[in-house]
C-alpha cells in the first residue's frame, strides 16, 4: 500500500471514530436505538475498525519489521471479533426498537437487553477491543523503535484503543472526547506518514 494511501486509510479511520460518538445518540431508549443516527453512528465505526487493519497494515509495509506485522495481525483479529457486536447493535437493536415502538410493546427492548449482555457476546466483544488495544500498542512500540518515524507519533493511537472499553462507563461528553482522541491519533500518523513519504515522491518524480 503506498505510504500515502496508508495516511489517507488512518486519517479516514480516525473520522470515523469521532462520527460514532457524534452521530450516536446519546441515550440507549428505543428511541434512540430506531434512529437514524443509531445506524450511522454504528455503522461509522465499523468502517473504522476495517479502515483501521488495513492501515496497519499499510504501515508495516513502511516499517518492514516483525511486530509491525503481528501489530496487523493481531488488529485484524481483534477486528474481526468486535464486529459481530456492532453489527448485531447496529442492524439487530434498531429492528427490535422500530418494531417495540410501532408496536407499543416496550416488552420487546427486554430483547436488546439480553443481546448485549450475553455472556458470549459479552466475552467476544471485551476480546476483540482488549485485542485492538493490544495491536494499536504493539504498532506504537513498533514505530518507536524504527527511527522511520517520530518517536511517539503511534502513542496518541494506542492511548485511545486502549481507553476503548472505559470510555463506555463515562458521560456521553467523554465518549465523544475519546472519538476526538482516537482522531488525533490516527491524523498524527498520518501526518507522520506523509511527510516521511514525501521525500521519496519527490526522488521518484524527479
Amino acid at each position: 500500500m503506498p505510504t500515502r494511501l496508508t495516511a489517507a486509510t488512518f486519517a479516514a479511520s480516525g473520522v470515523l471514530f469521532l462520527l460514532y460518538p457524534l452521530l450516536r445518540p446519546s441515550t440507549d431508549d428505543a428511541a434512540a436505538m430506531a434512529s437514524a443516527g443509531w445506524v450511522a453512528g454504528h455503522a461509522a465505526a465499523m468502517a473504522g475498525f476495517v479502515l483501521l487493519g488495513l492501515a496497519l497494515l499499510g504501515l508495516h509495509q513502511v516499517l518492514g519489521d516483525r511486530l509491525s506485522l503481528r501489530a496487523a495481525a493481531v488488529t485484524w483479529l481483534g477486528a474481526g471479533l468486535t464486529l459481530p457486536y456492532y453489527g448485531a447493535e447496529d442492524f439487530g437493536l434498531n429492528v427490535i426498537a422500530r418494531r417495540s415502538l410501532r408496536d407499543g410493546a416496550p416488552a420487546l427492548m427486554e430483547l436488546a437487553a439480553e443481546f448485549r449482555y450475553g455472556p458470549v457476546a459479552m466475552g467476544m466483544f471485551a476480546a476483540g477491543l482488549l485485542l485492538l488495544a493490544a495491536g494499536t500498542i504493539m504498532a506504537a512500540v513498533a514505530v518507536a523503535r524504527s527511527g522511520a518515524l517520530p518517536r511517539w507519533c503511534g502513542s496518541a493511537l494506542a492511548a485511545g484503543f486502549a481507553l476503548f472499553i472505559p470510555q463506555f462507563f463515562g458521560p456521553y461528553p467523554l465518549r465523544i472526547a475519546h472519538g476526538a482522541l482516537l482522531l488525533a491519533g490516527a491524523l498524527w500518523l498520518a501526518g507522520a506518514l506523509i511527510r516521511r513519504g514525501t521525500p521519496a515522491i519527490r526522488e521518484a518524480i524527479a
